[in-house]
């Protein structure tokens, strides 16, 4: 009875993973208010009682989907905020940025990977969606935080200079992700590292004016 309970669980997962990943690409293809559940039936090819019996409608798919990203890339920070000193942030983005974008790796719309245009999909919806704009007002928080805490540790170690409020940093480093996403949902994929290779340029300027 055991192995039978654990083979159902995880058949349940795989079900469940399969009904996201084909929301997602229906949403990254079409915007979210545009897509139906019809939609998202065909792409999956599951009757409607498979799918609502893991997801009441839209509103939940998204919900799941926006939060799943953001915990990948909380986790990522979180491990990078372990070590002492964390690693450098061209090194850091290109880390947490390459993971996410390596998980949705199989996911495509018109042969092109959909995360970047899907992400743009939400930030779109959240707009006009009060509750999905709770969802990640929360997650960049908790990201903005992480990011705040790593700078500290910079701060603290000499590594940067300290008379830059943590916070300013943390916002251009998550400017820097979000833009470089949306850069791939408009003009097509590139890797994390040719952020990374930018980042790393730009922190290597001295600013002759500065004698501090």
């Amino acid at each position: 009875m055991g192995a039978m309970a654990r083979v159902s669980q995880a058949h349940l997962d795989a079900r469940r993973r399969q009904i996201l990943d084909g929301a997602a690409v229906c949403f990254a293809r079409n915007g979210f208010h545009a897509t139906s559940m019809q939609d998202v039936l065909r792409e999956v090819d599951l009757s409607a009682g498979a799918v609502y019996r893991y997801f009441s409608g839209k509103e939940e798919l998204i919900g799941a989907i926006v939060e799943e990203v953001l915990g990948q890339v909380h986790e990522g920070f979180e491990e990078a905020a372990r070590s002492s000193p964390p690693p450098p942030p061209d090194r850091l983005v290109v880390s947490v940025l390459g993971r996410v974008l390596a998980t949705k790796e199989s996911l495509t719309v018109d042969g092109r990977p959909a995360f970047p245009r899907l992400v743009v999909q939400v930030w779109t919806e959240t707009l006009r969606n009060d509750e999905l704009a709770a969802v990640l007002r929360e997650g960049y928080g908790v990201v903005r935080e992480a990011w705040t805490r790593i700078v500290g540790a910079y701060q603290d170690a000499g590594v940067m200079r300290s008379d830059v409020a943590p916070e300013y940093v943390a916002r251009t480093m998550m400017a820097a992700a979000m833009g470089f996403l949306a850069q791939q949902a408009l003009f097509g994929p590139a890797p994390a590292e040719v952020l990374g290779e930018g980042l790393r340029a730009l922190m290597s300027m001295r600013d002759e004016a500065d004698t501090r």
